[in-house]
């Protein structure tokens, strides 16, 4: 995949989020963890979770082995500090906020053929 195409795929997904009707979690689950079922009552903490799991599928994709072992990793520890958010809108917001900012930092690191 070429830098460009790559480019405009992170450009473009703001664009397709918002169409998306459901979480990265089966919503209709019998037991959802509190943030869980805060991400499903909440359009903006939805979309934003459709967002970061597009954008981590994305890099999984780009990254070299040992990078995805790293971002999966971060991935764990990210889930782990939402979780401890409970059902506060917030803090979940602020979660994902700082996740999409990681994420977008890997993505401007990546090597890139000249």
């Amino acid at each position: 995949m070429k830098a460009a195409t790559i480019a405009l795929a992170f450009t473009l997904l703001p664009t397709f989020v918002p169409l998306a009707n459901a979480a990265s979690f089966d919503c209709d689950a019998k037991e959802l963890k509190p943030d869980e079922k805060a991400i499903c009552d909440n359009r903006a903490l939805n979309d934003a979770d459709v967002k970061m799991v597009t954008t981590f599928d994305l890099l999984s994709g780009l990254l070299a082995m040992g990078s995805r072992g790293t971002l999966q990793d971060e991935q764990t520890a990210w889930l782990k500090k939402r979780q401890e958010c409970q059902a506060d809108a917030a803090c979940i917001k602020a979660v994902y906020d700082e996740r999409l900012k990681q994420l977008g930092e890997t993505y401007k690191n990546i090597n890139r053929p000249l």
